[in-house]
This record gives structure tokens, sequence and C-alpha cells, in this order.
């Protein structure tokens, strides 16, 4: 069933994201047109009402808004520069993981082709696309985005966040470095705990709740490190975390594992340190990111 409500759409790449999204468009009833660089990834599309071809150049014909879900930078343009005459007065939304320059580049890129450009960060892995939770960022051209809003909250809640084609990007980015920091944390718990014979899942039900716990002190740190103060009521000082972090470091290798998850952290608390702000509250270790 064809659902007029939304303009024809053409998805290139179809890795599990991709195919995610496509599948959540045809779901909606969206014409939906498909293509990948290798065969064999649209069987299950094909079946749920999209249009599978054989090039890229005669998908991006076939829909209104271009959706590009690539490996990375540089396939997104060894797909779209070769078809750029077929993409002149189309309408782009990039959602390759494509860093905040990347991503302006691009726009510059389609700008200069008559392409009008949106970029977004998906913040939902494959199986939360069009599902409670599944969220994706959008910066660049707010005509693109208003003109397809509906379209593109059959895939997750749609915010936009401005002209600038890289914010999106600047958002998904820093957002997933937390993610993965926090991961990175989680692994080397579960392996120092191991030591002792835990297992990961019974460590990961207690660290769930202590990490959703500590997450409620972030509002406060931002306040902090927007006021530029960090020279007022200290609870923990750099001086403290210091000790906290050697102690850490050295419970890892104690029980013959590596602390490197927690090193590079532990080495801007060290410099912050060393260079006389001991006393300072512990979020001035965002000064140390800075160069300060």
């Amino acid at each position: 069933m064809t659902n007029t409500q939304h303009g024809p759409v053409t998805v290139l790449g179809l890795g599990a994201m991709g195919s995610a999204l496509a599948l959540a468009f045809r779901k909606a009833g969206v014409v939906t047109t498909v293509w990948n660089r290798s065969p064999g990834k649209d069987t299950e599309l094909v079946a749920a009402g999209a249009v599978s071809v054989a090039t890229a150049g005669a998908a991006v014909r076939g829909g209104e808004l271009v959706v590009v879900v690539l490996l990375d930078h540089a396939s997104v343009h060894e797909t779209l520069d070769p078809i750029a005459a077929e993409l002149t007065g189309k309408q782009l939304l990039n959602l390759t993981s494509t860093s905040p320059e990347q991503s302006r580049e691009l726009a510059g890129w389609a700008t200069a082709h008559g392409i009008e450009f949106l970029d977004g960060g998906i913040m939902a892995v494959p199986a939360m696309i069009g599902a409670e939770g599944s969220s994706i960022l959008y910066s660049g051209s707010e005509t693109v985005f208003t003109a397809h809003r509906p379209t593109l909250e059959l895939l997750g809640s749609a915010e936009f966040f401005g002209s600038d084609p890289g914010l999106a990007a600047q958002w998904d980015f820093s957002l997933l470095t937390v993610m993965y920091t926090m991961f990175g944390g989680f692994f080397q718990g579960a392996a120092l705990v191991g030591a002792a014979g835990v297992s990961a899942s019974e460590f990961a039900a207690r660290a769930s709740n202590w990490v959703a716990a500590m997450a409620q002190s972030l509002p406060a740190f931002g306040r902090i490190i927007d006021s530029g103060d960090y020279t007022g009521e200290v609870s923990q000082d750099l001086v403290f975390t210091k000790t906290a972090l050697d102690t850490l470091r050295q419970s890892a290798s104690d029980a013959g594992i590596t602390a490197e998850p927690l090193a590079g952290f532990a080495d801007l608390v060290d410099h912050q340190v060393a260079d006389g702000h001991g006393s300072a509250a512990f979020a001035r270790t965002i000064e140390a990111l800075r160069g300060n």
C-alpha cells in the first residue's frame, strides 16, 4: 500500500542501518527505492515492496528525498560524485557517520551542485528505528527538514539544530563520546571484579544502577563548567580525584588487568594537578581537554 502523505524516498546503502531505515519507510507505505554497492542485501526490502535498482544514478531518480547511509565520508563521495548531475535539484539527507567538518564539506559540495543538503546523526541502533526511543538529530537545510519532517518522524523523533550542517554531527559525536567512554569504564570494571570471580552479568546489574545515579550529577557539572568558576564550594577537588584514580589504576595492576580505559582521563587530572590546579573543582578537568 502506498501512503501519499509522504513523497518517494531513495535509500543509498543497505547495511544494517540503511536497511532498517528503508524498512521503516516501507512499513509506513512510503514509495522507497533502494540501492547497494554489493548485491544481495535487498531481499527483505523487495519483499516489503521496495524497488531495488542496479545503479545509484537510477536510484536517485526515484526519490524526492535521497537518503545516504554509507560506510564513511570517502564512500559518500565515491558514490555521489559520479552522479552529481542526477542529484541537481534534489534534496539530499546524509545519515552516514561523518565528522562535523566532513558534513560541512559535503554541504559545500552539495551547494556547488545545486543540491539541498540536510545532515543527520542517528541516536539509535538499527533495531530501534521506527520504535520508541529512536532519535535522529538534524542540521543544515531547514527547508528540507520541514518539507520531509513527517517522513523523517517515521524513523524516530526528529529535532532540528540549525543551519550549520555540521552541528547535528557535533551533537551526535559528543553523545557517542559519552557512550563509548561509559562502555570502556564498564569493561574495565567487569574485568576488575571478574578477577575476584564475579560474573559480568552480575556486575552489569549493579553497574547500570550506579551509572544512572551518577548521571544525575551531569547538570551540576554543566553549570560549573559554563560559569568558568572552579573555586567555589568543592566537594571533590582535583587532588582528591588524582588520589582516587591512582588507587584505581593500582587496583587494576594488582588484579593483572590493564587500566587503559581509565588512563587517558587520569592523565588529564594529573596534568591539572601538576599545573597547580589541585584545589580546583573536579569539573576543571575539562580545561585540560581545552589545553588550559
